[in-house]
């Protein structure tokens, strides 16, 4: 059974940096066809904000392109997104997501605010 928990989120000025961490059990990280962070807004919809491939391919959303950074440490099985210059509309809960064969496995949750 796979299970993904997210850590790291919090309140941070406009300007500032967090380490959002996502620890896999269940499976290894490096097992996944993908796996990403997504977010959700209020009153929006979910988004892909980063995503990595089995293969260590990533792509970002443009909104956080040259900011945030997506990656892995199969010893640790856990996958961060590093995420720096943060601005207001960063704000949201922050998901992660690990896919194989077509199915998505996600992670509870965790609150990103960034005040200004």
């Amino acid at each position: 059974q796979v299970q993904l928990v997210e850590s790291g989120g919090g309140l941070v000025q406009v300007g500032g940096s967090l380490r959002l961490s996502c620890a896999a059990s269940g499976s290894a990280v490096s097992s996944f066809d993908n796996m990403g962070w997504y977010r959700q807004a209020p009153g929006k919809q979910r988004e892909l904000v980063a995503i990595m491939s089995r293969g260590g391919t990533t792509n970002y959303a443009d909104s956080v392109k040259g900011r945030f950074t997506i990656s892995r440490d199969n010893a640790k099985n856990t996958v961060y997104l590093q995420m720096n210059s943060l601005k207001p509309e960063d704000t949201a809960v922050y998901y992660c997501n690990a896919e194989r064969f077509r199915l998505n496995y996600w992670g509870q949750g965790t609150q990103v605010t960034v005040s200004s």
